[in-house]
């Protein structure tokens, strides 16, 4: 093959995937946080025992506003630091995550504690293996 077909094939795969993994997360963490609040049957008990209502992750979505720029920049970040072979980045983007959310998540109800963690999860996973594909694919050629 052709170097230059070859260099130019493997950055519209990183580009590709790299938009895949930073704007179809957003869709994917909500559809993964509709699921985790989903409603139990009445009558049901929770993972405690009790009959009380979830506190409703999705109702937290008002309390943790700029998730959404915020999820795309994580995205962004973690497939960049994959593909650079920094994985100290992923590490920090966390961390840096984690502190400047801190504040508001001590002083709200769980429900924003764990919308804050399962969309974390969900779209640092959703990066990595975007990440890992494009490593994948890129190492064909």
């Amino acid at each position: 093959m052709n170097p230059v077909l070859a260099i130019a094939l493997k950055a519209l795969v990183v580009i590709a995937l790299g938009a895949i993994g930073t704007f179809l997360g957003s869709p994917l963490v909500r559809l993964v946080l509709r699921r985790a609040d989903a409603p139990r049957p009445r009558g049901a008990a929770g993972p405690d025992g009790g009959d009380e209502a979830s506190p409703g992750i999705q109702a937290a979505s008002a309390q943790l506003r700029g998730g959404h720029w915020i999820g795309l920049l994580e995205r962004l970040a973690v497939y960049a630091s994959i593909l650079s072979g920094f994985s100290g980045g992923i590490a920090v983007v966390l961390a840096v995550k984690g502190l400047a959310r801190y504040p508001e998540l001590k002083a709200t109800t769980s429900g924003a504690a764990e919308r804050f963690i399962i969309g974390t999860f969900a779209s640092v996973l959703f990066a990595s293996a975007c990440a890992g594909l494009a490593w994948w694919l890129t190492g064909l050629w």
